[in-house]
Order: C-alpha cells, then structure tokens, then sequence
C-alpha cells in the first residue's frame, strides 16, 4: 500500500493554565471514572489547550550505548545487566547524519540519550557539539545524559538546548523496588539543575512495572505536582527485554495503559504527552485511543535507545487513517 507523506502543521502555543496541585488520592478517582466519562473528559481538556488532530514527532538516537553503572530493573543498558554490546560515544556526522534524516520525515525535534550515571566533562564538551550541530539544522534538541553536575546544565543551555530528559520513572514508594543505585532525589536534583538553568523539561514515567493502580496514580500526581509540570510528558509503556529483572512483569491492561495517558491529559493539560517506548507492540486502535485520551506527541523511528519502535511507514498509515498531521 502507498501511503502519503505526514502532513505538517505549524504548532500552536499551547493555552496557559493555572496549576492545581493533585492528590494521589484525586487522580485515582480519575482512573476510577467509567472508561467512556474520563476519555470525554480527557477529550475537553485536550481541545481547550491544544488541537486535538495535530502530533508532535520527536526521533531520539543512542548516542552511547550500554555499559551504565546504575542497575535500573528495566534497562537493557545497565552494566549489571549486560544485555546490550557496549559502544563509544559517537562522533557529530553520525548524529547529523540521523537527525538530517528525521528532519526528512517530519520530526521537528532531536533527541540524544547516553548511558550514562552522568557526563564527565570531557564528554559533555562532545555533546555540545552535538547540540549545536542539531541547532544548525533548525530542529528543537533534547539530550538525556543522566545525573548533571553543577555547571553543566548551564553549558547545555548555552549551547541552544532546548530540553533536558529526566524521568522521575516510577511512583516514589515504588522506585526503590525498581532501582537502588540512585534514588528518586536525585533526579529531581538534576531536573531543579536543568529547570534553574533555563531548561525544559522532559520528564515523565514508566507504567507496566508491576506497579498497583494507585502507584500509577502517585506518579501522575508527583509530575503534575512539580512547579510548573514538565513541558514533554513521556509515558513509557515498559518494554519487558529479556535478562532485565523486570523480564517477567506481566504486561499492563490497555485500558489502563490509555486510562494513565488521559489521567496525564487532565492534570497537566499544558504539557505535551508522548508516547514513548512501547509503541511497536501497540496496536493501531490502541494508539489511537490514546490519541483521543489526549496523547499529542510520539517518538517516530525505528529505535529507541535499544529498543524497537513502531516503523516510521507504520506510523504515517496510521496518521492517514485518522486524519492526523505532524507539528511543524
């Protein structure tokens, strides 16, 4: 089947809203509303703030692949793990290489990820390179490095970087189940880092980790409860890897997975909700209905880090078949 380009669309400015501060408590009432009444609800919020027929596409690109000292339950990455071939750090053609042909797809922002606890300096200088070579092409950038050192945050925004990716990952009763090399403070140290140096913030979760109802809740509260929430809200749908201690978790309901991604809409209806990893074993009638629950960006690619992603000729059918366009 031929299938036509993703269309563009210039992005509107989403419409500023005062912050309410959620309970754990008030968004697991929202997970308990009848699936119908919270997807309508998510569904007004959405269209007050953004237009509900218009996603953004953002490629992200392993800059440096396994080999991390942190022993995350769901990454292939983790050193403890060993499931992925460690690799050096690429060089800057290689990088413009990949986002000149995102650029071609329709993404209009360039995402970075390195596996590591946190950049020396000395690698910190090579990805600001990168960063400005992403900026030569008129893409927004967003780089996820890990835990930052004073000073460095700085240095990236200095370079024209727009986002900093951090996700708070779980609920924090939760987060020491999963992982125990680093706790929940400390990322929120290097998000206060990012966000004090004029940042955006990129930051979002993983559901499917074997969580309860309301641990999803709690994570949805603790983002919509910092000040201001994130700009880009991923939600990852966990990708069980083999090897990993989260191999064997049972795969979360789809309705639940869609009931989170409408819960993120309501409490944070500013942000941008991504679809993150996971997509390649959505369906088509899942995604779409967390389109209508309010997801309004996707990772668009082949890959994710090291994880398979939903193909790009897959992704334009189904744009096709909804009447959606991509951001410009």
């Amino acid at each position: 089947m031929n299938v036509a380009p993703i269309t563009l669309v210039k992005r509107a400015a989403p419409v500023d809203n005062a912050s309410q501060r959620w309970s754990t408590a008030e968004v697991e009432a929202l997970f308990e509303l009848p699936f119908a009444d919270l997807m309508f609800r998510a569904q007004q919020v959405h269209r007050q703030h953004h237009d509900p027929n218009v996603i953004q596409l953002s490629t992200l690109l392993s800059i440096k692949t396994g080999g991390c000292s942190e022993d995350c339950g769901y990454c292939s990455q983790s050193a403890r793990h060993e499931q992925v071939e460690r690799e050096r750090l690429v060089d800057v053609d290689t990088v413009v290489t990949a986002a000149s042909a995102a650029k071609a797809r329709g993404a209009s922002r360039f995402c970075m990820g390195a596996a590591w606890r946190g950049p020396k300096d000395a690698d910190l200088d090579v990805v600001i390179d990168m960063v400005k070579a992403v900026k030569a092409l008129d893409m927004e950038t967003c780089v996820t490095l890990g835990m930052l050192k004073d000073g460095q945050a700085e240095r990236l925004k200095e370079a024209g970087l727009n986002y900093y990716n951090h996700n708070i990952d779980t609920a924090p009763e939760h987060y020491s189940s999963v992982i125990t090399s680093h706790s929940q403070a400390d990322r929120f140290d290097t998000l206060e880092k990012a966000r004090a140096a004029g940042l955006k913030l990129c930051c979002g979760g993983i559901v499917g980790m074997g969580e309860s109802r309301r641990g999803r809740a709690a994570m949805i509260a603790t983002l919509a409860c910092m000040a201001p929430p994130p700009d880009s809200v991923p939600i990852n749908n966990l990708v069980r890897i083999p090897g990993t201690p989260l191999a064997a978790v049972p795969p979360i309901d789809p309705f639940e997975f869609a009931r989170t991604i409408a819960a993120a809409r309501i409490t944070m209806p500013s942000s941008m909700v991504r679809l993150s990893a996971g997509r390649e074993d959505m369906s088509d009638e899942l995604q779409a209905l967390c389109f209508m629950a309010g997801a309004n960006s996707i990772f668009y690619g082949d890959k994710l880090l090291t994880a398979e992603n939903a193909e790009a000729a897959r992704d334009e059918a189904l744009f096709a078949r909804l009447g959606l366009s991509a951001a410009v």
